[in-house]
């Protein structure tokens, strides 16, 4: 009835505006929930997001040798993200390759080079899209081949002409790992800038310590991007989980 369908919208509105989600993104999420007409907000919103955004988490090994690439801006998890989808891969008994192109970066080999010690992964390194191309064909025929990047300002043209030739070095998949928790508005532009990378699928980073989550949806929104899996724990192990209409609608 009337008196339930606006308990619904009241509810989502009051979700979407507490998340910060852009009015666009907001007016969409309702009229979505009120032609399905559900009577439940949580059901509503869930119908809206599958109805709304892609879904796909990353498979755990890549059946035609595509290398996932974490490209993203500054601090956003890139090098733990790749940790956690090596040691996801390595636990299910695949073989896996990790190359880090982070080469400038104090620290940045460092860190991830102590994750794929314990993993017992031989890490490979790569300063330019020519190393790269030669890690690359090192590394052929490991179930799942993993490359980290340094952080990039999206808004930097010459950086991300440096992250296109990368991209461009072999075949490579790039995913997008960003933070929850930014302005929904600048998540929005990131996610355009990296759409026209090429960039498909977005692995959200902090889901566990932020309030605000209007920022991936704005990403997903105007970069039109795939969910993925989302990073919700600082720890390696059991790191990820894989992101659903139903799993973000929690988060919600």
């Amino acid at each position: 009835d009337e008196d339930e369908e606006n308990a619904v919208v009241e509810q989502l509105t009051d979700a979407m505006l507490r998340h910060g989600v852009p009015d666009e993104i907001t007016d969409q999420v309702i009229s979505c929930a009120t032609v399905l007409g559900m009577p439940n907000a949580d059901n509503a919103l869930t119908a809206a997001l599958e109805h709304l955004f892609s879904f796909r988490p990353l498979p755990t090994a890549a059946t035609d040798g595509t290398a996932w690439m974490m490209v993203g801006p500054p601090g956003a998890g890139k090098t733990l993200a790749a940790a956690k989808l090596a040691a996801r891969s390595t636990m299910a008994g695949l073989r896996v390759a990790v190359i880090s192109t982070d080469t400038v970066r104090a620290g940045g080999i460092e860190q991830l080079s102590a994750f794929t010690k314990l993993l017992r992964i031989d890490l490979q390194k790569a300063s330019n899209a020519k190393s790269l191309q030669a890690a690359l064909e090192r590394v052929k025929g490991a179930d799942q081949i993993l490359i980290d990047t340094g952080g990039m300002n999206p808004f930097s043209t010459d950086e991300m002409r440096d992250l296109a030739r990368l991209v461009g070095a072999g075949d490579i998949d790039p995913v997008l790992v960003l933070p929850a928790g930014i302005d929904a508005d600048e998540s929005g532009e990131i996610g355009r800038i990296y759409a026209a990378l090429g960039v498909r699928n977005l692995l959200p980073t902090r889901v566990d310590i932020v309030r605000r989550l209007g920022g991936l949806l704005g990403a997903a929104h105007h970069g039109n991007l795939i969910f993925t899996d989302a990073s919700n724990t600082p720890k390696v192990a059991d790191g990820l989980i894989s992101l659903s209409p139903q799993r973000l609608t929690g988060l919600l």
